[in-house]
């Protein structure tokens, strides 16, 4: 396992997908947003600055290095249909992604500073593929969707009880491949792992 008991790099995510209604637009290309926060952290040697995440670094269940959340909201164009039935005829996402990791001391020795350069670079990298994951799982919302019917629903009540319950489903499904990513990167061995113990073994 990673070197100290601050070893665990963990992620959450928003688990609240909110529905505002618009009128009715073409569904259209989108891209995701994205927000950078950083913690500062000190020291002057690999092993320090690891300390030094370990005592400012983010809440995500457990002590963290880093974590990724977003912010999700919709807007979806519900119709009525003369049969009685209801048609979700299109559903846009604004999605947010935001990623948190530490932020080092501007001057550190050369070594370390070469150092921190690789381990930051494979946390952020890491981070980014949830940041990846969760653009998948709203994807996979979005096609869902679009075109969704429940017939007898002239309240459109129905049909968003349908969109909720996979809603769901897509959720839990993004969190357990976030969980399962990061028990691979965190295994001895795995890429994660590997980073903590060069930069805490380094300069």
């Amino acid at each position: 396992m990673p070197a100290s008991k601050y070893s665990s790099l963990t992620f959450t995510v928003a688990s609240l997908v909110s529905a505002l209604l618009a009128p009715s637009a073409q569904a259209a290309d989108w891209k995701p947003a994205e927000q950078i926060k950083t913690y500062t952290v000190t020291g002057n040697s690999g092993a320090a600055l690891y300390d030094s995440i370990g005592e400012r670094g983010p809440m995500a269940g457990v002590q963290a290095i880093a974590h990724t959340t977003f912010k999700l909201t919709w807007r979806r164009d519900y119709r009525p249909q003369p049969d009685g039935a209801c048609v979700l005829a299109t559903a846009r996402p604004n999605l947010t992604i935001i990623y948190t990791w530490p932020k080092a001391p501007a001057k550190l020795p050369t070594a370390v500073a070469a150092s921190w350069k690789t381990f930051i670079s494979g946390v952020e990298t890491h981070e980014r593929v949830h940041g990846e994951h969760i653009v998948d799982m709203v994807k996979k919302i979005e096609a869902y969707s679009v075109g969704l019917r429940a017939e007898s629903d002239p309240g459109c009540q129905k049909v968003r009880a349908v969109l909720q319950q996979r809603l769901g489903e897509l959720s839990n499904e993004q969190r357990q491949r976030g969980r399962d990513f990061d028990r691979d990167e965190l295994s001895p061995g795995g890429r994660v792992h590997q980073l903590i113990l060069s930069l805490v073994n380094g300069p």
